[in-house]
């Protein structure tokens, strides 16, 4: 089996499954602890109804497992937010978060293949699915389509849950002001090395999805990270706007060309027409607004460094302040007279020299002048 020498932090996020905790944390140990040098598992309950903390608790005892840690929250989040908990906490040089009951544990080692050769991000994406009802499908397909119109990525394929992400991808995401909710699709569209794999493998269990909740994340989804329903209103209100103006404009011609018009429908159309474009134009200007409020609130760093180098070789490392003497013989009365050089660096580099003849006979006559 291929060792790899990182620190991998393990994230998983369980609820309600307190007869499978020992077992699973067993197998994550077994598996995670022969391939890397050292590990961490981050168990992250959320909000169990159950006795799944007791369990927790007494597998963090002196005869548990190692390297556990456990975060109990006080209430039922989102699987993206609970995974959020457990990442913004870990230490490791690589962070992967697991849902035990659906990813394949085996596909590991791939993903940290991946990961020591550059990729800061990982995904791998099960081709096999569990089975959901036909209205979550249906949904699903629908927020797949207008999600990829609207920012171009394709969440369930080039963003899955199943990733192992790069300490500096955390520190990026922690940056922003809601790391929570933009952690799903952040680190495929951030600009960061990544690596999208595949693989086929049954779900050991199957989970059904609520409805109501996903319905709820994925609004709450499209509309913080992507600026692409605000911006279809205000081209709506402009529409609006523009439409009861060309109007306004065709009751007039109407008005001139022909003779037999009913009386006060000129009058009506236009005051129709003038109150459905003020208030288009309203709507755009508050949209704008409102736009403009959002991409204030949820913008980032406006730069990150990804990587950095520095030259092996350093030209002002090699130049010294002051250099070695420069030995002259002088055969007047045989003393050896000699010349020092002084070297005084300027302004990074500039180098000034300033010749000296002996100043004083008696330090010519001596042992030499070592200057360091």
């Amino acid at each position: 089996m291929t060792y790899f020498p990182v620190f991998l932090s393990v994230v998983l996020v369980v609820r309600n499954q307190s007869d499978e905790l020992r077992a699973i944390i067993e197998q994550m140990t077994t598996a995670v602890a022969s391939l890397v040098s050292d590990y961490e598992l981050i168990i992250v309950d959320n909000a169990s109804d159950d006795d799944s903390v007791a369990v927790l608790k007494q597998l963090t005892g002196e005869r548990g497992f190692p390297n556990l840690q456990i975060y109990a929250l006080t209430k039922e989040v989102d699987a993206d937010t609970a995974s959020w908990a457990g990442l913004e906490n870990a230490l490791g040089d690589f962070m992967a978060v697991i849902d035990p009951l659906t990813d394949d544990l085996q596909f590991l080692p791939t993903m940290l293949d991946q990961v020591v050769s550059g990729a800061d991000v990982v995904f791998a994406v099960n081709t096999q699915k569990s089975r959901q009802s036909l209205a979550y499908r249906s949904c699903a397909w629908a927020f797949k389509t207008l999600y990829q119109w609207f920012n171009g990525l394709d969440m369930a394929r080039e963003a899955p849950p199943y990733r192992i992400i790069s300490k500096r991808v955390v520190n990026f995401i922690l940056q922003h002001p809601t790391p929570a909710l933009i952690y799903r699709h952040l680190p495929a569209t951030a600009g960061f090395s990544k690596a999208n794999l595949s693989y086929s493998a049954p779900p050991k269990a199957h989970r059904k999805k609520r409805l109501g909740e996903s319905i709820d994340h994925g609004m709450r989804l499209m509309v913080s990270t992507t600026r692409g329903p605000m911006r279809l209103m205000t081209l709506l209100s402009l529409f609006g706007a523009v439409a009861n103006l060309v109007y306004s404009g065709y009751v007039i011609l109407i008005a001139i060309a022909k003779e037999n018009v009913a009386p006060g429908w000129v009058t009506l159309s236009l005051q129709q027409s003038g109150m459905f474009f003020l208030f288009s134009l309203v709507l755009l200007m508050l949209s704008e607004y409102i736009l403009h409020m959002a991409r204030l609130s949820q913008e980032g760093p406006p730069y990150h460094v990804a990587q950095e180098f520095t030259s092996a070789v350093m030209t002002r490392r090699q130049r010294l302040n002051i250099e070695d003497t420069v030995v002259t013989h002088h055969p007047p009365r045989h003393r050896r007279q000699r010349r020092w050089s002084l070297v005084i660096a300027v302004d990074g580099g500039t180098a000034w020299r300033c010749m000296t003849r002996s100043l004083l006979a008696a330090a010519f006559m001596g042992p030499p002048l070592l200057v360091s």
